[in-house]
């Protein structure tokens, strides 16, 4: 993963509402706008706008159902992510073990 697409993934995850949206597709079931804003107070175009937030990251995916347009949540960036994410702990543990040697020796 680059860190422009890095930084696109945790930018659409620091909202709070599209990671609620993220928590209601986490079962694998495909959903139309309608059900994901069941129980909120969001519209079904602010909705619209997270998923397309969502969508340009990669971490939803959608498709036409009949009348309706469903959307599914794609675990794989959230994988990408946490790999990123463990490859850059990784490199700090590295150095800070590093120092502590250095200081220590």
């Amino acid at each position: 993963m680059s860190s422009a697409e890095a930084a696109a993934l945790f930018a659409a995850l620091a909202d709070p509402t599209r990671l609620a949206l993220i928590e209601r597709l986490a079962d694998g079931a495909p959903r139309p706008i309608v059900a994901l804003a069941a129980g909120t107070a969001l519209t079904r175009q602010a909705v619209t706008k997270h998923l397309a937030v969502l969508r340009g990251a990669g971490l939803v995916a959608r498709r036409p159902a009949g009348r309706e347009t469903l959307y599914a949540l794609r675990p794989a960036p959230l994988a990408e992510a946490r790999a990123w994410l463990d490859e850059v702990g990784g490199q700090w543990e590295a150095a800070l073990d590093r120092l502590k040697a250095h200081v220590e020796g």
